[in-house]
């Protein structure tokens, strides 16, 4: 949802900075894999138990990660490669920090909140797929309510605030899991009415 209505207005607001990137000589590619080396940092955090340390390194390689597009826009660099690169790293830093919170929680013993969490990244997985899928069908893939900035959004505050108040984070995956799969019904249903000869 936000990567559908905000992107311009983000885009505007980040252009003055991806200008002293470019001045810097600092490339789409580099910012791409700098954002990805801070998310997959803050996932070993994570995983550590430095939930909110952890998901203050993960939200700044977030953040990285609007730059790059922008950057490669105002540089006139970008590439199908560029684009691989930067879903590749998606899904990859996604992957991480999900899977430094399970191990976390297994080390601690919470089963349910294991599953859920393994629920929420099966989610987040399909939820891009069909998106995919869509494209390739030739038809619009976007929207919902959780895509990746409402997902790592309320990853972040909800695993980060759940340091100092732990009984936080299973309404925090609870809430995520359901609708994280919302929006994998929301998508697959848009894409089957699109798909109606």
């Amino acid at each position: 949802m936000l990567d559908v209505r905000a992107r311009k207005n983000v885009s505007r607001a980040v252009d003055p900075i991806a200008r002293v990137v470019a001045r810097l000589g600092l490339s789409p590619t580099a910012i791409t894999l700098i954002g990805a080396t801070f998310a997959i940092t803050g996932a070993a955090l994570i995983s550590l138990g430095y939930l909110a340390i952890g998901c203050g390194v993960m939200g700044f390689g977030a953040l990285l990660d609007i730059l790059d597009g922008v950057l490669a826009r105002l540089t006139g660099t970008e590439t199908i490669r560029g684009a691989l690169l930067d879903s590749f790293t998606d899904r990859v830093g996604e992957i991480a920090v999900w899977s430094g919170l399970a191990y976390y929680l297994g080390k601690q013993g919470e089963a349910t909140l294991v599953m859920l969490t393994i629920l929420g990244i099966c989610g987040s997985l399909v939820i891009p797929y069909v998106r995919a899928k869509a494209e390739a069908f030739g038809v619009e893939g976007k929207g919902g309510w959780m895509g990746r900035a409402e997902r790592l959004l309320v990853f972040g505050f909800g695993v980060g605030l759940s340091e100092f108040w732990p009984s936080v984070l299973e309404y925090v995956l609870w809430g995520l899991g359901a609708l994280i799969w919302l929006t994998v019904i929301q998508r697959f249903a848009r894409t089957w009415k699109q798909l109606e000869a």
